[in-house]
C-alpha cells in the first residue's frame, strides 16, 4: 500500500473555489430550465455539458485529480471505471430498445 502522506490535499481557498464554481454550475442549468428562453434541445444540450463540466471541476478541486504521475494510478482507476459504466449503461439501453422493438412495437 502506498501512503498519501507526502501529497497535497489543498488548500482552503481551493475547496471554496470548488465549491463558488459548482453552485454556479448548478445555478445556471437551473435557471435554464425554470425560466425556459432557449428551445428545448439547446437547453437540454446546455445542461449535459455543464453537469460534464461540473464533474471535471468536482475531480480537480475536491479528488484532486490530475495528470501528475503520482496521481497515474488513480486516474487510470477513474478511467476504467468510466468505461465499465457507460457500458453498463449503454448495453442496458440497447436490450431495453430491443426489448420494446421485439415484444411491444408490434
Amino acid at each position: 500500500m502506498h501512503s498519501s502522506a507526502g501529497t497535497s490535499h489543498g488548500s482552503s481557498r481551493s475547496y471554496l473555489v470548488g465549491f463558488l464554481v459548482s453552485v454556479l454550475l448548478t445555478l445556471i442549468p437551473f435557471a435554464l430550465v425554470m425560466f425556459p428562453s432557449l428551445p428545448r434541445t439547446v437547453t437540454a444540450w446546455l445542461v449535459v455539458a455543464l453537469g460534464v463540466i461540473q464533474v471535471v471541476v468536482h475531480l480537480k478541486f475536491f479528488l484532486h485529480l490530475d495528470t501528475a504521475q503520482e496521481q497515474r494510478w488513480n486516474l487510470v482507476a477513474l478511467i476504467f471505471s468510466a468505461v465499465i459504466i457507460l457500458l453498463l449503461v449503454g448495453l442496458s439501453l440497447w436490450i431495453m430498445g430491443s426489448i420494446h422493438h421485439n415484444m411491444l412495437a408490434h
